[in-house]
């Protein structure tokens, strides 16, 4: 797998303004736009393979979101945030490769994330064949996701046609409704909680304001689960619950949620649509509490690098194991081998790597945002803010790619769902080789820059 790794001062999108840029040092414009991505039809609800009907109406409405930062040279960046399960790296490459085209904006220039709501739509991706799921409802889910990257390039469209001189700062409340749910066991760790494990309870918040001082909008993150809800309705889970509220508060703003190291973390309790709302509305406050705070101006111009990092999976099984495993009296495993079996008919062999997205913008003060793929556990976050400076560092997961579970080398030792058992239903043959956690850490490193002395 060739490595690509793009690096660039100033950001892109020069074609849709070639103007030579009009506002001063640091100044920045920005730019939102909100399209509905519910699905027009019910259909299979992602995140539970337990589930053994489609979805049956809505709790509220999911979108795609998108936000345009200008910095003075004229150069632009996008993020585009969601109210989905997950996107594979395919319906996101397409997504670029099509905004590259329409708008030149840089591969870099572009991050695209879910919330990981357990009530949204399933995709086509890998995730898919765990549910079982007939002719006509893959037919519906193929179609629905054929039909994402035109919503994403709609809420790109109207965020850069939205630019005006606004003021962006940044700053961290605190929300404590996330738990670690690695469960020791004298079994081994199951999916429980564990009141003592690492845990990120910080809320990152960027808030942009128009020259009238009005807030345009809110970008926050939380490194948790949205895993609340398990019912038969469409939402955005508490996540959804945080940006509807946040919206009603702040008239005329638009709220994004960008979810962060949470794959091991759920909100505890759970299970009621009134859990959801009531961290909906915990983490909501947490914005508005910071952003009553003093809070870092953000200046431009913007630097931002994406790389795919080559990551190492344990060595495949042979054949033979794989066929056995057609027997296997899990469900799950014979449904992988299935699809294990397809990829050796087809390549050959089964792949020994994963082309892993690893992405960073960073602001002229300083301020970096991390983009990792994949449902990211919580000693990733906490790591890197120790390493790069907490008060300089916003660690977003779920991004550009989600393809399994990425444990550090502590939960690839430990084992359990997360360490192991969830590639099963993400359809890798086996575990991440134990060099993960260092060579994720490492791309970062080679990506971001150390704080000014």
């Amino acid at each position: 797998m060739r490595t690509r790794t793009f690096t660039c001062l100033t950001i892109g999108l020069i074609g849709l303004l070639s103007a030579a840029p009009v506002h001063g040092a640091g100044e920045m414009k920005v730019g939102v736009g909100k399209v509905v991505i519910t699905p027009k039809q019910d259909m299979w609800l992602a995140g539970y393979a337990s589930r053994t009907r489609p979805s049956e109406g809505k709790l509220h409405d999911l979108y795609a979101k998108a936000l345009a930062l200008e910095d003075e040279t004229g150069a632009r960046t996008v993020l585009v945030t969601s109210d989905l399960i997950g996107v594979p790296a395919a319906l996101v490459n397409d997504t670029a490769n099509r905004a590259r085209e329409k708008f030149q904006l840089p591969r870099e220039r572009l991050m695209v994330t879910v919330s990981h709501t357990h009530t949204g739509p399933v995709l086509q991706d890998r995730l898919q064949h765990m549910y079982g799921l007939n002719e006509t409802q893959t037919r519906l889910l193929e179609a629905y996701s054929k039909t994402l990257p035109d919503l994403f390039l709609q809420a790109i469209a109207s965020a850069l046609n939205d630019l005006q001189p606004c003021r962006v700062e940044w700053g961290v409340g605190r929300a404590g409704f996330a738990v670690n749910r690695r469960q020791y066991t004298p079994g081994g760790v199951i999916n429980g909680a564990n009141p003592i494990g690492p845990v990120d309870h910080d809320v990152p918040v960027m808030k942009i304001s128009r020259a009238d001082g009005s807030i345009k909008a809110v970008v926050h993150g939380y490194a948790c689960h949205n895993t609340t809800l398990n019912l038969q309705k469409f939402s955005g889970d508490y996540a959804g619950f945080s940006q509807v509220y946040l919206e009603a508060k702040l008239p005329g703003a638009t709220a994004l949620f960008v979810c962060g190291c949470g794959g091991d973390a759920n909100p505890l309790p759970r299970g009621t649509v009134e859990h959801a709302q009531k961290y909906g509305t915990e983490l909501a406050e947490a914005v508005l509490a910071a952003a009553r705070q003093p809070l870092t101006d953000l200046k431009g111009p913007i630097r931002a690098a994406f790389k795919e990092v080559s990551l190492a999976l344990s060595p495949p099984p042979p054949r033979a194991e794989v066929e056995k495993q057609l027997q296997d009296s899990n469900v799950y495993v014979q449904r992988r081998a299935q699809l294990l079996l397809k990829t050796l008919h087809e390549k050959g062999a089964l792949p020994t790597t994963y082309p892993y997205p690893v992405q960073a913008w960073q602001f002229a003060d300083g301020m970096q945002m991390i983009a990792l793929g994949g449902e990211v556990v919580v000693d990733y976050s906490l790591r890197l803010k120790y390493e790069l400076g907490r008060e300089r560092t916003w660690v977003i997961a779920y991004a550009n790619d989600v393809c399994a579970y990425m444990p550090s080398l502590r939960v690839l030792r430990e084992g359990g769902y997360e360490g192991a058992e969830s590639m099963i239903y993400y359809g890798h043959h086996g575990p991440w080789a134990p060099a993960i956690e260092e060579n994720i850490i490492g791309a970062v490193h080679e990506l971001a820059r150390p704080a000014k002395k």
